[in-house]
């Protein structure tokens, strides 16, 4: 038997996706996003987040992450990011296509993440050459991130304020938004624009959809057309958009993605206790979301691999793998990959 950690991108969308998937195929609705679950992205996304959203539904966070990016931020603009951050390791250019040459720089850090006094330090040290040099612009942060670890309200609100010191715009890759928020056991706002995020790349296809992501605007209703318009202009903008519709309105409905995400937390912090029991095995970043990277040796990597185990031998390391966790993974799954992992020292 083999047994799938190598990525949630990987798992199955949820059953009550599939329900909603399966409703909202009855029928006819008008197209391109003027259908009637479209229409009600808005009132449910502002009623979860307490506050006022503007929500771009699209189909893959890459686009999401990019449309932000390109929204506020012009050809000649500079977006400071972590140095593992998706949009600068694994995006392909696609925000500096979509933003017509933007530049990403790359913002030192520890466990995934980066802190207020390195931004601002990083930032001062490109003033003073005018015209040029690229302009910051913005920022991103990752939520979880990259690292498997969790950024608190707290640490997000210092870098707020740096960045608005520095007139930069906020951005959150919130690929696994849903598992910091578990994690954090704090509301959405409390994570997000209650702590200075303007602009939200809501994840959902890792955690039980279908291809649904959404971009949320918060209190910036003026910056819809223009992220509706790089939509469009970068193909994103689907016919059938009810389907994308259908699986957000789902996927809230209920703190669902709450209940799919916890299911993730608590295998890979299953699988983090196993670890730090071990004898020889250890983990590289804390366990706070659904990623466990595992610092081990070549010959227990292959142990694994040969048991029916799938993980992602990190690049570069032959002595670090990468497991992730779904909404799906069951007890026994873990079990067996805690009880595989113990049999090898």
């Amino acid at each position: 038997m083999e047994l799938n950690f190598r990525s949630d991108n990987e798992s199955p969308a949820a059953a009550q996706i599939m329900d909603a998937l399966a409703a909202a195929n009855t029928g006819t609705a008008w197209a391109y996003a003027e259908d009637h679950l479209s229409s009600k992205l808005d009132q449910a996304f502002s009623a979860l987040f307490d506050t006022d959203v503007s929500v771009i539904p699209v189909s893959t966070g890459t686009v999401a992450n990019s449309i932000a990016l390109a929204s506020c931020t012009p050809a000649w603009g500079s977006v400071y990011c972590s140095g593992s951050a998706h949009i600068l390791n694994d995006e392909s250019g696609a925000p500096e296509f979509y933003g017509n040459g933007l530049r990403l720089v790359a913002v030192d850090g520890i466990d995934g993440k980066y802190n207020a006094q390195d931004l601002n330090t990083l930032v001062r040290q490109n003033e003073g050459h005018g015209v040029h040099s690229y302009q910051p612009t913005a920022i991103s942060l990752t939520q979880s991130t990259e690292a498997g670890t969790v950024y608190t309200p707290d640490e997000i609100g210092s870098i707020s304020e740096v960045a608005r010191n520095l007139n930069l715009a906020i951005h959150m890759d919130g690929a696994r938004f849903a598992n910091a928020v578990c994690h954090l056991g704090c509301t959405p706002a409390e994570t997000s624009w209650q702590a200075g995020v303007q602009m939200l790349s809501f994840g959902a296809s890792k955690n039980g959809c279908l291809g649904a992501e959404a971009l949320l605007y918060f209190n910036q209703p003026e910056k819809r057309e223009h992220a509706e318009r790089l939509r469009k202009r970068g193909g994103h903008l689907l016919s059938k958009m009810r389907y994308v519709s259908a699986q957000l309105l789902a996927y809230i409905e209920g703190d669902l993605w709450l209940t799919l995400a916890s299911q993730a937390n608590r295998q890979a912090a299953a699988f983090a206790a196993a670890i730090k029991q071990h004898p020889s095995a250890r983990l590289e970043f804390p366990v706070e979301a659904n990623e466990v990277f595992l610092n081990w040796h070549a010959d227990g990597f292959t142990h694994l691999a040969d048991q029916g185990i799938q993980f992602l031998n990190w690049p570069g390391r032959d002595d670090l793998a990468r497991f992730v966790f779904s909404h799906c993974t069951s007890d026994e799954e873990t079990r067996i990959l805690c009880t595989t992992l113990g049999a090898q020292e």
